[in-house]
């Protein structure tokens, strides 16, 4: 009986040991949970979306415009992807080949981008407030075939000249050249007064592609069909082997041989030739009203602008002007979350990359106060009210002849083509593709 009762004795004493770690861990539970028979808190749904971005020259506004809409919207994160190499298009094609579609993209207003949209790849954006606030000289240029409304302008695009007002005026040139020839003394002055005439970027061919190709196209071929130069290049009809086309190329080889660039030009890469400009080591930058933040702020030296004169004496010039590089989003699961960050892009956070970059907004109201510069807005003005006007290259030429003209450019250039060669080549590009086009 003794042994019995001590045996009872230990397992209630067991029993009540147990019951006592059982009140205190589930103690524990309630002090986690402030009440341990409330309901769970439901998961907040995230979505995580994919934005393929075309920026060379404001990387870091994107990302805070990212990080900006995420603050508004917790629930969708955004991963900011560049775009690399030389053009758009190159970066959409594998992309579109293996279906990797990003959720939002930057595109060009070209017939490449547009077949996207009619293929259902990309989304009509139309009904956003952002197309209806978009300016209505640039709809057309983001509008398919098939009326699909497919992106947003990144801006109004215009090739300019930027130059040094001292260095012209050390060189003696009071007046602004108005032709090739004149432009081709100007150098010459400028050189003679110990300067550096003209940077390129011969390490980023988009640049010479956008300037001096776009506006050799503009004087030497556009001004030649005004009316259906467009059709011509869609339908194959175009014919570019003239003295006119060959031209074109003959310019650009011309500059170069004649020792108006910097050293290494063929070396220079986009934000490099922005620097050389800025910090007073070339007279003159043949670039982009995208590119207006930093290239109308010289370290010590006062910018001007003027319309390039690729013209030959006695011409009007044929100035180019479009839409810069816009977004779309395309035809993901993550649509809707998508086109709130479109309408993001160009709502609240426009301002952040707008005062970077201080080119010509794409909006009929600008949301926010942004920075601008009158001379740019002077320049658009001016160049939008020529009789004939041509757009930047991007814009017009097949998807797979620009990514020929770039290297096209460079062998130029380095002596492995001579302009002819290059003109005929971009001929037989143009056909070919117009050919694959209309089977």
């Amino acid at each position: 009986m003794g042994d019995a009762r001590i045996k009872r004795t230990a397992g209630r004493a067991v029993f009540l040991l147990f019951s006592g770690l059982l009140s205190c861990l589930l103690a524990a539970c309630d002090q986690d949970t402030g009440n341990s028979f409330s309901p769970a808190t439901p998961a907040v749904a995230r979505t995580r979306l994919t934005a393929l971005v075309w920026a060379p020259d404001w990387p870091q506004e994107m990302h805070r415009i990212a990080d900006e809409f995420h603050r508004e919207h917790p629930d969708i994160t955004v991963d900011v992807q560049f775009m690399i190499g030389n053009s758009v298009e190159e970066n959409l094609k594998p992309k579109i080949a293996t279906r990797n579609l990003p959720d939002l993209v930057s595109v060009n207003p070209n017939a490449y981008s547009a077949e996207l949209a009619d293929q259902g790849i990309l989304a009509d954006v139309g009904d956003t407030a952002a197309w209806n606030n978009m300016l209505e000289l640039l709809k057309p240029d983001w509008t398919s075939r098939h009326a699909k409304r497919y992106g947003i302008s990144g801006g109004v695009a215009a090739t300019l000249v930027y130059y040094n007002k001292e260095m012209f005026r050390q060189a003696g040139i009071a007046t602004l050249p108005a032709n090739f020839e004149e432009f081709l003394a100007a150098c010459a002055a400028l050189r003679k007064a110990g300067f550096t005439p003209m940077v390129w970027t011969g390490a980023f061919p988009n640049t010479l592609a956008n300037g001096p190709f776009s506006f050799g196209f503009a004087n030497n071929i556009v001004t030649r069909h005004p009316a259906d130069w467009k059709a011509r290049i869609a339908d194959g009809s175009l014919d570019l082997k003239t003295g006119a086309a060959v031209d074109i190329f003959a310019k650009i080889k011309l500059i170069a041989d004649k020792g108006y660039l910097q050293r290494d030009y063929m070396n220079t890469s986009y934000d490099e030739g922005i620097h050389l400009f800025t910090e007073g080591r070339a007279a003159m930058a043949f670039e982009g009203t995208w590119s207006a933040g930093a290239l109308m702020h010289g370290k010590d030296f006062s910018t001007g602008v003027f319309m390039p004169p690729w013209n030959a004496p006695g011409e009007t010039i044929v100035p180019v002007i479009g839409s810069e590089t816009g977004f779309a989003v395309c035809e993901t699961r993550n649509k809707k979350a998508a086109l709130q960050f479109l309408e993001f892009i160009y709502g609240k956070g426009f301002t952040i990359q707008q005062n970077k970059r201080q080119n010509i907004a794409p909006l009929k109201l600008v949301p926010g106060k942004s920075a601008s510069d009158p001379q740019i807005i002077d320049y658009v003005q001016r160049a939008s009210q020529a009789p004939v006007t041509a757009g930047p290259y991007y814009s017009y030429l097949p998807t797979n002849t620009i990514a020929l003209l770039h290297p096209l450019l460079q062998d130029v250039l380095f002596g492995k083509k001579t302009p002819r060669q290059a003109a005929l080549a971009l001929n037989a590009s143009i056909r070919h593709e117009a050919r694959t086009e209309n089977k």
